[in-house]
């Protein structure tokens, strides 16, 4: 499961404390000058195997700066696209003016959960200056110190409330044909939403929306030639009046949330402009997930010969080699041109992630690796030595390999054992995990 948490609050209230100590990291930069932050910053959170995002944004309706007016539009949409919000404020200082303005604020941008987040309150005898929060409009106020971790576990208790709904992951019953959950991926305004449709709307299509909540996104189903698919939910599927910078940021940020409830994802890129920054940023986020990927070259109707097929081909490979095991497919939305091969991609890289490689098979995969050209070694002449494997697990498929020493594993050995891995049997469009684990002393 994921969601969005966005962090909000007037200036110093210690939002990138909080930040940081959610997902366990220094990315924010916490400082006593009001203001440091007026950009947006999102990281991974986890708690109790409820996984999320965390999105820190700006100070508002604080001291007006050059940034102000900036600051606010990004935080309106990281309330738009958020989950669920947590309103910070100062339990030391009290409830502001500009507290309450942020309150109004966000209950403008709709009917989110809000959490409000008393923060300062180092010590227990202060949680009574929590109670002044309650004025502020808003059911769930928890006193908390980002700098000293009290409450944060009430908090994260708060927070797994307003992720979405495990009931729009869960599986069909037995009886129901199995599901491939597909994630439509890509930077906005390169044809999502038209892929979505094409393939919705076919007239071989069975179509329901499916939901768990009211604050649960809604995916689409579709049975097409026997197979049911699960589109998954995001930021391109839904109409926004323009295409922006915040929201080009917010709809990164809610893919990654989409892409982590998927099987396989359909990265789309515009054939105009491919391999673009927050193309290789989603691709890399996917491989990295362990998710299948098919990367589509979308909008191909509009090319009229502007540039050859191998040439993006060869252009994604080199400008995205980490996930150079990805099928590509030529396509438009608009004709449907490709979709029978997008669709027949999909369903075989989620085969992929799900494959086994016997017994049998692993015992050649030894003789192969041992008849490398030259095992890895290090300065002081010891060699690496391979005693094993075994595959741990599918989706995706990971590999154990026990050595005398795993440290002398290098980049360069992990690659040729992984291309190994992948002439025994075809993981196309799925990525191969390796595992070195040392056993007992050297020999």
């Amino acid at each position: 499961m994921s969601g969005i948490i966005a962090l909000i609050g007037r200036p110093n209230t210690g939002k990138s404390s909080l930040f940081n100590r959610l997902t366990g990291t220094k990315d924010s930069i916490v400082d006593d000058m009001p203001g440091v932050t007026r950009d947006r910053l999102y990281g991974e959170a986890e708690y109790e195997g409820h996984n999320f995002y965390v999105i820190d944004t700006g100070g508002i309706f604080g001291t007006d700066t050059e940034f102000s007016a900036g600051i606010r539009e990004h935080v309106e949409e990281a309330v738009k696209e958020c989950d669920g919000v947590i309103f910070l404020v100062d339990g030391r200082e009290g409830i502001t003016g500009a507290d309450e303005e942020i309150a109004d604020f966000i209950r403008k941008g709709g009917s989110k959960p809000v959490i409000v987040a008393v923060n300062k309150l180092d010590d227990p005898k202060h949680d009574d200056l929590a109670n002044e929060a309650y004025s502020l409009g808003f059911e769930t106020v928890i006193p908390i110190s980002a700098l000293h971790k009290r409450g944060i576990y009430e908090l994260l208790d708060a927070v797994v409330e307003c992720l979405p709904s495990k009931n729009s992951e869960t599986a069909f019953d037995s009886d129901e044909l199995p599901e491939i959950r597909l994630v439509i991926a890509g930077k906005p305004n390169v044809g999502k939403s038209s892929l979505l449709n094409k393939i919705t709307n076919s007239q071989r299509s069975l179509v329901s929306p499916i939901a768990g909540t009211t604050r649960d996104p809604v995916d689409m189903t579709a049975v097409i030639d026997g197979q049911r698919f699960r589109i998954i939910d995001t930021a391109g599927l839904r109409r926004r009046a323009k295409f922006d910078g915040n929201l080009e940021y917010y709809s990164f940020v809610r893919t990654l949330a989409a892409v982590d409830r998927s099987d396989v994802a359909l990265l789309l890129m515009d054939a105009r402009e491919p391999c673009t920054d927050q193309d290789k940023r989603i691709a890399a986020h996917v491989a990295g997930k362990g998710k299948g990927i098919v990367i589509v070259i979308n909008k191909w109707d509009l090319m009229n010969g502007e540039k050859k097929a191998d040439e993006i081909t060869r252009k994604i490979k080199d400008e995205m080699p980490f996930v150079s095991y990805a099928p590509v497919v030529f396509a438009s939305a608009l004709n449907g041109r490709g979709l029978e091969r997008i669709l027949q991609y999909a369903v075989n890289v989620s085969n992929n992630r799900r494959k086994r490689i016997p017994t049998n098979q692993l015992n050649r995969l030894m003789r192969d690796v041992l008849a490398f050209d030259r095992l890895p070694s290090d300065r002081k002449g010891r060699s690496l030595k391979v005693y094993y494997c075994s595959q741990a697990e599918s989706e995706p498929p990971t590999f154990i390999f026990f050595v005398n020493n795993p440290e002398l594993v290098n980049s360069g050995f992990e690659n040729h054992v992984k291309n190994k891995i992948r002439e025994l049997e075809d993981f196309s469009g799925t990525p191969v995990r390796t595992f070195w684990r040392g056993r007992g002393k050297e020999d």
